[in-house]
């Protein structure tokens, strides 16, 4: 059984990393495996109650980070409708490109730690376009944003799927993972973005001529800012939400999801239904990536059919006994993530390490999460973030690895010693 088990999760993990070549979405890929996983483990494995029994501990888990993206994905494309995300890019002005890089770069750290890093990746990157004229200015900028916005998500729990995955699977806590994690990754951010704004130093900002929206109803400054504030102080107030109640942080997202539906409604109530039609929630939820939704579902519940199968613990321990160093074998997890979706491989390792042996907080999760999270920068096909740039800015595979890979693995091991000695200096 564990056999079959191994080359269909296999075969589906090939599939998904090669989703663009062979032109079938991830997503359907991840839901077949997924049932097929099961199928193979519910007949040829154990009675119908323990497969049962596993069945309903995966849903639980699995429903409770795909609830926690449906809210966060759904407030953002609220900030979004309303424009709000202006009151922060409507503020960026300079005329040296190197001071545009440095501030597009710590921008989209620290916007990227509250929403996520592939919504910021797509609000930078299209802000872009309108600040820079030159294709080529943009590309870097875009391959900037996609490391800073890699960097940030992975200290907050908020920041990343990956690194939210292991704070409501209780691998980290909040105020830990923010300690131990936010200076690697801004070492991560700092390398890559020195460097880059060394090359662009005394060349000046060519932006591109204005372009009027006709017919396009806007919101009013009031409207802007109350919903990016109230937005972003819902998403920040839920690991706040999650240590006072001691709730599951899904509870939190949609409790804060129903006050911003609350008070949208109240702000637009006098307009015409036409009129209010594209900034009410309902517009919003269908708007977000479904697609993206589905996939964590088929492939958080495939990885959960080996951990139930007990295939990932054996995985672990053939890991231990060939590389044997632990820090080793979370680097090199990180640089596989350059290749392959981070998702799977972050809930492969939380099946294949118990909270038992590695408890809340340990080493290794904090360093899965910095990994993860920021090895995906390293080829433009890791991260649900460079996809996204990669989409919006037609940007070549090869551009990127000749341009930005480097300085990205630069930044990546620069935060990765760094994450290793700051550890061993506190512990």
């Amino acid at each position: 059984m564990n056999t079959l088990l191994i080359a269909v999760f296999v075969m589906t993990y090939a599939a998904i990393a090669f989703e663009h070549p062979i032109k079938i979405n991830k997503s359907a890929t991840a839901l077949i495996g997924a049932g097929l996983l099961w199928t193979i483990y519910a007949i040829s494995g154990p009675e119908a109650k323990v497969v049962e029994t596993a069945m309903g501990e995966s849903l639980i888990s699995t429903a409770q980070i795909v609830f926690f993206l449906i809210g966060a994905m759904t407030i953002v494309e609220v900030v979004a409708a309303h424009n709000g995300f202006e009151v922060i890019t409507s503020r960026i002005r300079t005329t040296q490109l190197s001071s545009l890089m440095w501030l597009v770069g710590f921008v989209t750290f620290f916007l990227s730690s509250i929403l996520d890093n592939l919504t910021t990746t797509i609000v930078m990157v299209s802000l872009m376009k309108k600040l820079l004229d030159k294709r080529e200015d943009r590309l870097f900028f875009a391959g900037m944003i996609v490391i800073a916005a890699n960097a940030g998500g992975a200290w907050s729990p908020i920041g990343d799927v990956t690194t939210t995955m292991l704070w409501i699977g209780g691998q980290v806590t909040t105020m830990e993972i923010m300690k131990g994690l936010f200076i690697p990754s801004m070492v991560n951010l700092l390398v890559p973005l020195s460097v880059t704004a060394y090359m662009l130093r005394g060349r000046l900002v060519e932006a591109p001529s204005r372009e009027v929206n006709a017919g396009q109803i806007e919101t009013t400054a009031f409207e802007r800012q109350l919903v990016f504030f109230m937005g972003l102080g819902i998403l920040v107030a839920v690991p706040a939400f999650k240590t006072i109640t001691h709730l599951p942080p899904f509870l939190g997202i949609l409790f804060g999801l129903g006050l911003l539906w609350l008070v949208g409604d109240l702000m637009h109530r006098e307009k015409s239904d036409e009129d209010k039609e594209r900034f009410t929630l309902v517009s919003a939820l269908t708007r977000i990536d479904m697609s993206s939704i589905l996939f964590f579902v088929g492939i958080l519940l495939a990885v959960a059919s080996l951990e139930h199968a007990h295939i990932l613990t054996s995985v672990a321990q053939w890991l231990n006994a060939v590389v044997g160093r632990l820090d080793v074998i979370v680097i090199l997890i990180g640089l596989v993530s350059a290749v392959v979706d981070n998702v799977p491989l972050v809930a492969a390792s939380m099946g294949m390490y118990s909270l038992a042996e590695y408890p809340t907080d340990s080493f290794l999760w904090e360093f899965i999460a910095y990994c993860a999270g920021t090895g995906g920068s390293i080829l433009i096909i890791g991260s649900a973030a460079g996809v996204a740039a990669m989409g919006l800015e037609k940007i070549d595979f090869l551009w990127y690895m000749k341009k930005i890979s480097l300085l990205a693995l630069l930044g990546y091991f620069g935060g990765a010693f760094f994450y290793i000695f700051q550890y061993q200096l506190t512990h």
